[in-house]
């Protein structure tokens, strides 16, 4: 087993920046956090391959500032598996790609059937990786030599499933469309933050009426202040479980919340202080939150043919449609499509035309290569929907 350390001290960074500024080809980059035990989505592990310089860890809370490392290696192309994950945590750092490529999307737009790491490891390489160490606490120091290799392993053999994947997409046509995808990963923005993230709760359907909203709403935001505080996952000080059960227990007292034998987690009872404050709070807040969230979410399929059958026709006609093209390029549906554009399309009909129905899909988000895939034969599609069964079945004149 080869043995890794990671590198922490300065004056190792700038020599391991300079190894990979002399290096060769694409680097291979990855990430590892701690999701789910601290509360930040920061790096705790920086990955970085390229050939002719070899594997080097990077110690981010302790190196701090990554411009000799952006220098070293922000000219050329960064391979990634699953870029959409890394990124975030990467330009935190101020490490911000020039290009990239995905091989776990590029295996996706392949068809692969399987298309975590280790597998396409394996499919393209025939090197089977141990992948035990994917959810650990990579916040622990000193990191475990096990780890460590992990950590390698996940960039060691990038380069070379890049190379294969590559190759693949050039024979099936495909090079176009991942490259189109591969740049959409690079520029797409984040998410705006959501207006009342409390109501991610989990079990917040089970609270009913203003008042008991009102202290679901301030135990979360006490958990979230205090996890920000400590730096700990939400869940791990008190799981959302235990905050509705709180909630829906609607206890008197201290002492009452302290007897609930669902207020569960490890700081259940050493912050009871904190919890009871927030649900006297929220029992005396005159923001009372609404009960019901305006949302331009579209109704489920399943509801469309009583609250609108013309969109609910439109659906049926072009799924299995745009499923048959994905079918035919042997890749998945959602890869061709994202699913959310076509019932939008469906539900708020932009015109009959491919024109129009490509510019309602461009205006979304998709891609011109799914675009050019798709948009003739769903508009196509809406037109047949839109005939009644005596103009779908005359004759062409």
């Amino acid at each position: 087993m080869t043995e890794y350390s990671v590198i922490s001290d300065i004056s190792e960074f700038h020599a391991a920046c300079a190894a990979l500024a002399a290096g060769e080809g694409p680097v291979a980059v990855d990430v590892e956090r701690a999701s789910g035990f601290r509360y930040s989505q920061r790096a705790y592990l920086v990955q970085v391959f390229r050939r002719d310089a070899g594997v080097f860890l990077f110690d981010p809370p302790a190196i701090g500032d990554f411009a000799p490392l952006q220098a070293a290696i922000g000219d050329v192309e960064w391979v990634f598996h699953a870029a959409s994950q890394d990124l975030p945590s990467l330009r935190e750092l101020h490490l911000e790609p020039p290009s990239i490529f995905d091989t776990e999307l590029a295996a996706r737009l392949l068809g692969h059937e399987r298309v975590g790491l280790a597998a396409v490891v394996e499919s393209t390489l025939g090197i089977t990786l141990k992948k035990e160490h994917s959810a650990a606490d990579w916040s622990t120091r000193p990191l475990p030599a096990a780890w460590l290799e992990y950590a390698a392993l996940d960039v060691l053999h990038l380069i070379d499933v890049r190379e294969e994947l590559q190759r693949q997409l050039d024979d099936q046509g495909k090079a176009t469309f991942a490259a189109e995808e591969f740049a959409a990963t690079l520029t797409r923005r984040p998410k705006p933050p959501r207006e009342d993230p409390w109501r991610r709760l989990s079990g917040l359907h089970q609270v009913r009426g203003a008042r008991n909203l009102a202290v679901a709403k301030s135990l979360w935001l006490a958990r979230e202040a205090y996890a920000q505080e400590q730096d700990v996952s939400p869940g791990r000080l008190v799981p959302d479980r235990s905050l509705i059960a709180a909630v829906l227990a609607n206890p008197q007292s201290k002492q009452a919340l302290a007897g609930i034998k669902d207020f569960q987690g490890r700081a259940s009872r050493t912050q009871l202080d904190r919890w009871w404050q927030a649900i006297v709070d929220g029992r005396a807040t005159e923001e009372l939150p609404r009960e019901r969230v305006p949302s331009d979410a579209l109704p489920p399929p399943r509801a469309w043919a009583d609250r609108n059958p013309e969109a609910d026709a439109r659906l049926k006609a072009a799924r299995p449609v745009v499923e048959a093209v994905a079918e035919e390029l042997a890749m998945p549906t959602e890869n061709l499509l994202t699913p959310d554009y076509l019932r939008r399309i469906s539900w708020d009909l932009p015109g009959t035309t491919t024109d129009e129905v490509a510019s309602a899909l461009e205006k979304l988000g998709a891609r011109p290569w799914q675009i050019a895939q798709t948009a003739q034969k769903i508009a196509a599609a809406f037109v047949e929907a839109t005939q009644s069964p005596d103009e779908a079945s005359a004759p062409a004149s």
